[in-house]
């Protein structure tokens, strides 16, 4: 599913202008991206949580130079799905 698709199915829903539902979504796309930026993690009840994971410093290799590399320590965003998500992915999930 893209973005496209999300802004179309709650336009369809809520019988809202689709330039409206993408400016809404935009909003809240930005709003989440600020608040990671700036340290703050964002917590969604039922859904779940961005938040900021911290990677440690690391030693990789550049394998076409034949050398060893060091991978300073840096934050990157993710995503925690709420226990009651997961939970209802789960159960609706069909395995073939």
């Amino acid at each position: 599913m893209t973005k496209a698709d999300i802004v179309a199915k709650i336009s369809e829903k809520l019988g809202m202008e689709k330039g409206d539902v993408q400016a809404t979504v935009e909003s809240f796309m930005t709003e989440v991206k600020t608040s990671l930026e700036s340290g703050d993690n964002v917590y969604l009840r039922g859904f779940g949580s961005f938040i900021i994971k911290t990677r440690a410093e690391k030693t990789g290799r550049n394998i076409s130079k034949n050398t060893t590399i060091k991978i300073p320590a840096h934050n990157i965003p993710a995503f925690k799905p709420a226990k009651v998500f997961v939970e209802s992915v789960k159960e609706n999930v069909v395995v073939k």
